[in-house]
């Protein structure tokens, strides 16, 4: 009878260990946070991205220099009239740099320049000059004897308003022309500003940039004040 309850008894147990119910399973261990590797893999990125940065750079070395925003007439200073541009570096270039533009606006264009060009030292000096070639006559102009909207770097035809109709001026030896003409393609370099006195009187006075064998036709007829210019398209 013992025996049979012995047997009775177990007869209900497993043979093989017992599992834990899913409600009693242990939490897993939180993962360990490693902000110092965060950190160094952001640097590493930074730090990558200067690399190209500075690759693309070292492709061509980028210096500030001069570049002009308006047409700078011969004997004319560039003023204001400036801008900076990144340019390729070149030491067989003679740029301007961008620091030195204060010292270039104490010099004078010795040509006319072209707005939007990239200026270089040999197209200045220290003091006014001529193309060569060239002779810059004054003349004063009465109200009716120049266009009403002319302006430096103008080109202009020069008369004469005392000579005969169908005379030749021949004063110099390049000054030969007819009705008058002196000189087909001149230059306006420089416009006076007006004055009270001449906005009432309409008079203006202007230097006109010449050929050198035209000159003294042109100021001679300017003394007499028999000067007449006309605007004409640049022939040059």
């Amino acid at each position: 009878m013992k025996i049979q309850e012995r047997t009775g008894a177990g007869a209900g147990r497993s043979a093989g260990p017992a599992q834990p119910s899913v409600g009693d399973r242990l939490p897993a261990p939180p993962r360990e946070r490693k902000p110092a590797l965060a950190a160094l893999a952001v640097l590493l990125i930074l730090v990558g991205a200067l690399g190209a940065t500075m690759l693309v750079l070292r492709a061509g070395d980028r210096i500030e220099v001069v570049k002009v925003t308006s047409e700078i007439q011969a004997g004319e200073s560039v003023g204001d009239n400036v801008t900076s541009v990144l340019v390729a570096a070149d030491d067989s270039i003679n740029y301007i740099p961008w620091e030195q533009r204060e010292s270039l606006k104490k010099l004078k264009a010795k040509s006319t320049i072209y707005d939007d060009t990239v200026v270089m030292g040999q197209m200045f000096a220290a003091g006014e000059s001529l193309p060569a070639g060239k002779a810059a006559v004054g003349v004063a102009l009465k109200e009716g004897q120049y266009p009403a909207d002319i302006k430096s770097g103008d080109t202009v035809a020069v008369y004469n308003v005392d000579a005969p109709a169908g005379s030749d001026n021949d004063d110099s030896a390049g000054a030969t022309s007819t009705s008058g003409l002196l000189v087909d393609n001149a230059k306006v370099q420089k416009k006076a500003e007006k004055s009270d006195a001449t906005i009432s009187t309409g008079n203006l006075s202007l230097t006109l940039l010449v050929d050198e064998a035209d000159a003294a036709a042109v100021a001679k007829a300017a003394s007499a004040n028999a000067v007449a210019i006309v605007h004409v398209p640049n022939k040059q």
